[in-house]
């Protein structure tokens, strides 16, 4: 899917330093208001509820269960996010591991890498990456901004168990040839 099916929207910020990116945890739903959504996907089981959104070459990964809610989020500065009900944020400085465990019983984990890439590997992983997206997964390019003859892109996999929801999440920034990598793990017992 390219942005140029969303001529209205605006063109997300993507000239920004990869470090500069915030990783926030809430224990709370965000409203879509707050965010410019490229695209979504709803997933249902009979334990949770997720909403995954692409904002960019950002993202937001909302899951539900019970009366609980874990709201994962990568926002480019400046993003307006809320207080209420965060967990956890940090910058992407380097590979970072973080777990917790929260009393209604769900669990979380998540570790990323930041990675820096030749042009030709850059230009590779968009290929692969798009090519399996055309069997799952959310995968949005921003064509108008490319850099160089590099696309920005944003590619969320996902895998939704019974009980469990595996998030994978590949964001490319081409000034500075380099792609964030998430793995998310929601664990419901």
């Amino acid at each position: 899917m390219s942005v140029s099916r969303f001529l209205c929207m605006e063109l997300p910020q993507i000239n920004i330093a990869v470090n500069q990116l915030t990783f926030s945890l809430f224990q709370r739903p965000l409203h879509p208001e707050l965010f410019q959504i490229y695209a979504s996907r709803k997933l249902k089981t009979e334990k949770y509820e997720a909403w995954i959104w692409v904002t960019g070459c950002t993202h937001v990964v909302s899951v539900f269960a019970d009366n609980a809610c874990l709201s994962e989020v990568v926002s480019a500065p400046g993003q307006l996010l809320p207080h209420r009900g965060l967990v956890e944020r940090f910058q992407f400085r380097g590979p970072r591991t973080h777990k917790c465990t929260l009393s209604r019983g769900i669990s979380y984990m998540t570790d990323f890498q930041v990675e820096k890439m030749s042009p030709n590997l850059y230009r590779q992983s968009l290929t692969d990456l798009e090519r399996f997206a055309r069997n799952r997964g959310v995968f949005v390019k921003f064509s108008e901004l490319e850099v160089g003859s590099l696309e920005p892109f944003c590619y969320i996999d996902f895998e939704a168990r019974r009980s469990e929801l595996h998030i994978h999440t590949f964001a490319a920034y081409p000034d500075q040839v380099t792609m964030i990598k998430t793995q998310s793990l929601f664990d419901f017992q």
